[in-house]
This record gives structure tokens, C-alpha cells and sequence, in this order.
């Protein structure tokens, strides 16, 4: 196995996720398999617990582990399938040394944060590199590590001091450490400075390790006579400095790593230029050019709890951009704060509150992301009503979905108590239309959810979810919620007129409603996650039908699928591995739209954001379709 430790200096959020990534996409570009890891220093034992205010998103995968929002960039970079193990955190490490010891595998020895904690460290990484990701069966030819946070931070070291043994134990032509450190620009002097750069690395090689490559943040690309200072002080050869400058959206750092022959910096370290071919980046870097040339617009309000950090919703945003471009729309988003919509707001700050609804009122389509708590409840359920009303087009996503249900009895059916247990144990029983799951405990937090990957089976063909995934049976999706929509209360939704289009393999938890579209173009909600195996070029359906609807081509789409269906039909979606095709669309073998006239805005390096064995159900067959449900399922 040869790895890649991509390390930073001198401060935090100057991209580490997105260039591990960008690294690894090159070497798979060059004929590679790359698999990655992402070390957290925290103590936590997952980020499943941690508030999005502290850490961005919570990214689940497959086997259903709840891990840090880099691991998302890894897997929408890589196509991959990652595994919980794939996150290493302090408490995982400490954990399994301390059930190592309460075993008595230690054998009587005083247990040490070196070896016993650094040998833990390596096994580690050293097992969880050999794990297949990309569905071959076969191990990686190269790991990405990235380490989290900054060179010199204490919580670090036991990490640092592993790698350093692990660098010297795999030897020279294994081992290729990638720091990147910032070069700033100073107002008043207008000069790119290298002393932040020189300290960061001089602090790296006291504690044992020497960067083979810089990949230097600025904001402009670095002049000659910097890197030629930073090769003299740092000891990295000029040519092994790279430059990672801000661009119009992070699909160009690849394509800057590449233009500047960073592969063949590292193939070189690792003694693989001879097994290697030039990175083949063609289709994305049409995809880059198109992101850049998009220009018409598409308007989607997200009315959120976390509208405050847009990294709370990295993957909605993510999933919404490859919608948007394999739409030929330039995505905007309007950041709606759903607590802003309510009442109390419209007495205490009517400004605010004139603005919310503005912006709501003012977009293409709605959607309502998962979430926890019941702070700003009633404000998703006035914008669930507003777009339902008013035929905007509307997609809730788990605790999007679980609105939907409460807001559509409030309304529809005139339950006026309608609500939800989580937000009101005192509700009437006849109201509860969200429960809490039966399985799920009610005493401890992590690792407690309905998690990762679950069957979905479609009740009918016509529906239109199942249209847009391409006349399924069923789709495997990741899901991550306590809460669900009351069985009991099935049967009165769908005789209002609520119909739930996706159902568990026991037909027991509802997992995709639906409006019919004679009543509205498109008001859909769904209890998992689609936004976390959303892939550029490969959009997860229902977020393009929300972009499609929103810019008033879903009718065309669909359209041109029915007459598609008819000479081919798949029987099971896995992984969003339909191509979509729009009329009078030019698509890329990996389903990009060429010749498009409208896109999306990214940010740059500078937010350092990204992108397991399945835990869902094995049944083949897929079930007869039901009526009723007595169900369990919902909420993010």
C-alpha cells in the first residue's frame, strides 16, 4: 500500500478536504485506485452527536456511520463507497485501546500513549486502507490520509507521532506527505509572505516529518521568486511547490493540480510513474467549463434551522448544483431562516420578517431540509403550506417530509392539533402524525438512529418519484432519523388526498410522498438522506425533479423518459446509477450537460468542504404493494 498524508499549517479551513480529494481524483484519473481517510482529533467518538454550528454537516454512509462532512468530498470526488471505519477520531482510537486493556490483551503491561496508542493508530489505517471501495473487491493502490486540523495543535500529536512511524516503517517510495500551508497577501504591503509557511514546516519537521510537496493557498498564483524562497528555507524543490489559488468553483482544483504536474510529483515519491498513465480528466473538465458558463437562473428557497453555516447543508447544496448543471441552470439559493416566517418574528422584528417571506415568495421552488429540535417548526410549516398552495415546487427532505405530513392533516384534513411527538409529547393521540420509532432509544443519543442505507420500495410505477428514477422497483437510500410518520394515521392521509408512494420492505415505514401532479406539479418528500450519494454528473433524482420542476421542464423530462422506458427498463436503482437525459440535451458518458447556457456559483478552495457495507435489506424480490401501512420512518 502506498499513502498520501496531506497535513496543514497555520490555520484551519484552508481546504485540506477538497485537496485530498482533488489528489485522489487525479491519481484515479491516472488509472489508480485510491481509497481515503479522514483523521478528527476529537474526542467524540463520531460526529454524529455534534451540533452542525460545531462541525458543518453530519455525513452518513452505507453501513450507516455517521462521519465528518470531508468524507462526503471523498466519495462525490472518488465515486466511492466509504465505510464509518474510513473516519478515525481520538475516541474510536482510545476506545478500542481501553476494551483491549478492560480484556486483559495487554497482559499485565502499562498501557502508553506511545506504543500503544500510536501501534493502535497505524493497524488502523493500515486495515481500514486494504478495505475495498469502489465495488471491485479489490484493495486500493494508493490511501489518502488527511489529517484534521493544524500542525502543532496538542489533541494532534499522538496522530503525528503515529504517522511519523508509520512513514519510516513503509520506507521511502510509500510514503508522500503533501502539506498545505497559507501564503498571504498583506493590504499595506501588497507581497506574497512565506515566514507562515517556513514556521508551519519547521514545526512539522520537529516532530518528525519532512513535506515532500507544498500546496500553497493564496489568492493569486505564487510569483517564481516566492517559491524559489520557500524551496530554499523549506527544503521542498521548487517544482514540488504547488499553487492552489482561488477559483470560480472547487471542480477546478483538480484540473490546477494536473496543469501544474502535481501527479507526477507524487507518482514520483511513491515509485509508480512507470505504472501510471497521464491523468484522462477530459469529461471533467467540461463539467468544470460548464459550471463556469452556466447563466440562467434557477431560485430555490431553503428554509432551514442552520441557515447561518452554509456547510450545515454541504450535501443538499452539493446535490442541488448537479441537479442545476445537468438542468443547464445557474443555481441561486435563498437562505431562509425558518424561524424568521413565524409570527412572533412579525411583532418582535418586522423587517426581518418582511424579508423571509420576500425571499420565499420569490423563488422557483422550496425545499425544506432534515433537521432536529423544534426551533423554527412553525415557520417550515407556513413555507410547506405557502408552496403546496400556491403549486410552488416543493421537496422535504426527512424532517422536510415529516412537515409535509403534519402540515397537509392541519390544513387538508382540519386536525388542527396535528403534530409531532418530538415537538410536543402532550399531543392527542388522534393528532400524533409523527412518532417516535419503537426501536430507538430514548436515553442515549449516538449511534441510536434509524441509520445508513434502507430499501425503498415503489407502490406504484406512475408515480412520479419513480418516473424520475427511472421506472424502479425499489432504490437503496441513506437514511438518518428517530422520528416517523404514525401508521395509524396512514390510511386518513391517503384518503386526503396524500398519497405515500414509498414503503419499507414490510410495507410498514413511509418513506416517499407525493401530491398527484393534477394537484400540483411537484410536492414530493422523502424520509432518507438522497443528497448523500448524489455524484456530479449522476444528480440524485428527486433533487433534479425539484430543479427540473423550478425551471419548468420536468413535463419535457419525463416526456422524453417515457419514450426511453419502453426499450429499456432497470429493475433496481443501487446507487443513483441512472444517466439522466433531458430533450435536446447533449449528455457526457457520465451524464454532464454539454453546450449548457446556465450553472452554479461555487466558493473556492478557501471552505475546505467536501463530499460501507450496506445495512438495509437483502430481499430481492420486491414486496406485493400495500394499502396500508403500519409504519416507521422518518426525520433527519
Amino acid at each position: 500500500m502506498k499513502y498520501v498524508l496531506v497535513s496543514g499549517g497555520v490555520v484551519s479551513g484552508l481546504g485540506k478536504g477538497v485537496t485530498a480529494s482533488s489528489i485522489g481524483l487525479v491519481l484515479k484519473a491516472c488509472g489508480l485506485r485510491v481509497t481515503s481517510i479522514k483523521i478528527d482529533p476529537y474526542l467524540n467518538r463520531d460526529a454524529g452527536t455534534m451540533s452542525p454550528f460545531e462541525h458543518g454537516e453530519v455525513f452518513v454512509l452505507d453501513d450507516g456511520g455517521e462521519v465528518d462532512l470531508d468524507l462526503g468530498n471523498y466519495e462525490r470526488f472518488l465515486d466511492v463507497r466509504l465505510t464509518g471505519s474510513n473516519n478515525v477520531t481520538t475516541g474510536k482510537i482510545y476506545q478500542s485501546v481501553i476494551d483491549k486493556e478492560r480484556r486483559g490483551d495487554f497482559l499485565g503491561k502499562t498501557v502508553q500513549v506511545v506504543p500503544h496508542i500510536t501501534d493502535a493508530i497505524q493497524e488502523w489505517i493500515e486495515r481500514v486502507s486494504l478495505i475495498s471501495v469502489d465495488g471491485s473487491g479489490k484493495s486500493a493502490d494508493v490511501c489518502v490520509i488527511e489529517l484534521g486540523g493544524t500542525v502543532g495543535d496538542i489533541e494532534s500529536m499522538p496522530f503525528i507521532e503515529a504517522l511519523r512511524q508509520l512513514s519510516y516503517r513503509v520506507g521511502p517510495g510509500n510514503f508522500c506527505l503533501v502539506h498545505v500551508s497559507l501564503v498571504p497577501v498583506l493590504g499595506v504591503v501588497g507581497e506574497q509572505k512565506t515566514k507562515p509557511t517556513q514556521h508551519s514546516v519547521r514545526e512539522l519537521r520537529g516532530l518528525g516529518l519532512t513535506p515532500n510537496i507544498l500546496a500553497c493557498r493564496s489568492a493569486q498564483a505564487l510569483e517564481e521568486n516566492i517559491k524559489e524562497k520557500l524551496s530554499q528555507f523549506c527544503h521542498v524543490p521548487a517544482g514540488n511547490i504547488l499553487t492552489i489559488y482561488d477559483v470560480p468553483n472547487i471542480w477546478h482544483v483538480p484540473l490546477l493540480l494536473r496543469d501544474q504536474k502535481a501527479h507526477e510529483a507524487i507518482l514520483k515519491e511513491l515509485n509508480l510513474s512507470s505504472v501510471t498513465r497521464s491523468p484522462c480528466l477530459e469529461k471533467w473538465t467540461k463539467r468544470a467549463e460548464i459550471c463556469d458558463n452556466l447563466v440562467t437562473p434557477v431560485k430555490i428557497a431553503m428554509v432551514g434551522k442552520y441557515t447561518g453555516l452554509s456547510d450545515a447543508y454541504l450535501s443538499v447544496l452539493k446535490a442541488l448544483e448537479h441537479a442545476s448543471i445537468e438542468c443547464s441552470r445557474k443555481l441561486s439559493v435563498e437562505w431562509v431562516a425558518a424561524s424568521d416566517l413565524e409570527e412572533t418574528v412579525a411583532k418582535e422584528a418586522p423587517d426581518v420578517h418582511a424579508a423571509a417571506w420576500k425571499s420565499l415568495m420569490g423563488a422557483d421552488g422550496v425545499l425544506v431540509p432534515g433537521g432536529f429540535g423544534d426551533r423554527g417548526v412553525q415557520g417550515k410549516i407556513l413555507a410547506t403550506k405557502y408552496a403546496r398552495e400556491k403549486k410552488i415546487p416543493y421537496l422535504g427532505i426527512c424532517l422536510g417530509m415529516q412537515i409535509a405530513v403534519i402540515e397537509y392533516a392541519r390544513s387538508v384534513l382540519g386536525l388542527v392539533g396535528a403534530n409531532s411527538e418530538e415537538f410536543d409529547l402532550e399531543t392527542e393521540t388522534a393528532n400524533r402524525c409523527v412518532i417516535s420509532m419503537p426501536e430507538i432509544s430514548k436515553t442515549h443519543m449516538g449511534g441510536t438512529m434509524r441509520l445508513g442505507s434502507r430499501r425503498t420500495y415503489f407502490q406504484s410505477a406512475d408515480c412520479i418519484t419513480a418516473k424520475l428514477y427511472q421506472k424502479v422497483d425499489y432504490v437503496d437510500e441513506r437514511h438518518r432519523h428517530r422520528y416517523e410518520v404514525n401508521p395509524a394515521m396512514v390510511e386518513k392521509l391517503e384518503q386526503g388526498g396524500l398519497l405515500f408512494v414509498g414503503k419499507d420492505e414490510n410495507c410498514e415505514r413511509m418513506e416517499i410522498l407525493e401530491l398527484p401532479r393534477h394537484l400540483h406539479p411537484y410536492f414530493v418528500g422523502v424520509q432518507f438522506h438522497p443528497e448523500f450519494k448524489s455524484r456530479p454528473g449522476k444528480a440524485s433524482a428527486v433533487y433534479l425533479g425539484l430543479v427540473l420542476a423550478a425551471s419548468c421542464q420536468l413535463d419535457s423530462y419525463l416526456k422524453n423518459l417515457g419514450k426511453q422506458s419502453n426499450s429499456s427498463r432497470s429493475s433496481h436503482v443501487d446507487d443513483n446509477s441512472r444517466t439522466p437525459v433531458s430533450p435536446g440535451w447533449n449528455v457526457f458518458e457520465n451524464g454532464s450537460v454539454n453546450g449548457a447556457d446556465n450553472g452554479l456559483v461555487s466558493n473556492g478552495v478557501g471552505n475546505g468542504i467536501v463530499n460501507g457495507p450496506v445495512n438495509g435489506v437483502t430481499k430481492r424480490n420486491p414486496p406485493p404493494s400495500c394499502s396500508n401501512a403500519n409504519g416507521n420512518g422518518i426525520h433527519a
